[in-house]
């Protein structure tokens, strides 16, 4: 019954496989071939995927490396800050200029602080390096 009252609304049902958490946070894209990355703020977070709004068109299906700061609020410990290499699986055009993006996480790291010995990359396949 209500799967039909979302329907007659207009809503699409939610296919969601993880909860997602609003969360506003800090975070850098990079697109391949565009050497400096794109400030932004996450809208929402899960363990499988993101959200969050660029002033750039993506197109689906591109690859994006988004780093994120997590703050010790949300880790309940020390600040930590993750890498994601994420797939475009959806791009919402909202206005000209703002375009939200949802995002699977496909690869992540952990990103060492500044002194600390340099990680391995995340895979062979990305390279955002421009």
């Amino acid at each position: 019954m209500l799967a039909r009252q979302a329907s007659v609304f207009g809503n699409p049902p939610d296919r969601r496989a993880m909860r997602r958490f609003a969360m506003k946070l800090p975070a850098l894209v990079r697109v391949s071939g565009i050497p400096t990355p794109f400030a932004t703020e996450t809208e929402n977070v899960s363990a499988r995927g993101l959200f969050f709004y660029l002033d750039r068109w993506l197109t689906e299906g591109s690859r994006v490396e988004v780093t994120m700061d997590f703050p010790p609020q949300v880790t309940l410990a020390d600040p930590l800050q993750v890498r994601f290499l994420a797939r475009v699986m959806r791009v919402e055009s909202n206005t000209p200029t703002r375009t939200g993006v949802a995002a699977t996480i496909e690869e992540y790291e952990f990103v060492r602080p500044e002194g600390a010995e340099a990680s391995a990359t995340i895979g062979p396949g990305w390279n955002f390096a421009g």
